[in-house]
């Protein structure tokens, strides 16, 4: 099977700087702004963009991450008293704006996953969501606030999403 790079290095970069002027423009600057990135991948990403609205603001967004595993309803999992929470981030999310910053946007199930997880235990004033692609194939209503390529894609297709940090290269890529 051949693959396609959607985004290299530099494209990424791009897409992110944007998607970081677009989260701003949305907040109205940075007041309130918190950023949870979905464990693996969505966590360096939100390190990115918030180190893009650092640049931009010269204000450091609270940033954190995310694990929805024991949220996935489309995972066969014991299902354990849920009694910690699965974010972690040093600030008090309640009554903020929270920004899920993912990966790929596929069925909507880790977004849906990643709102069980915030609102079991906060309130937050809004939640949006950022995602480096969207590939389609929704099961729930969900869509992102924030988009940084649409790429329409075969169900048997894979979107493979490549950071420095756990890859050792930035790059979109679909196989």
């Amino acid at each position: 099977m051949s693959e396609r790079i959607v985004l290299d290095e530099a494209a990424m970069k791009r897409t992110l700087t944007r998607m970081a002027h677009e989260i701003l423009e949305y907040n109205r600057g940075t007041k309130d702004l918190v950023l949870l990135g979905v464990k693996t991948r969505g966590e360096f990403l939100a390190k990115s963009i918030q180190s893009k609205i650092q640049q931009i603001e010269d204000t450091t967004v609270p940033t954190g991450t995310i694990d929805i595993t024991q949220f996935r309803d489309d995972l066969e999992l014991p299902t354990p008293k849920i009694s910690e929470k699965s974010f972690v981030i040093d600030v008090d999310i309640t009554d903020k704006v929270v920004i899920i910053i993912d990966d790929v946007l596929y069925t909507g199930r880790t977004v849906r996953a990643s709102l069980d997880a915030i609102l079991l235990h906060s309130r937050p004033q809004k939640i949006g969501l950022a995602a480096l692609v969207d590939r389609g194939h929704r099961e729930l209503p969900i869509r992102a606030d924030f988009v940084g390529k649409n790429i329409p894609t075969a169900r048997d297709e894979a979107v493979s999403v490549y950071v420095k940090e756990t890859d050792g290269r930035n790059a979109v890529i679909i196989k």
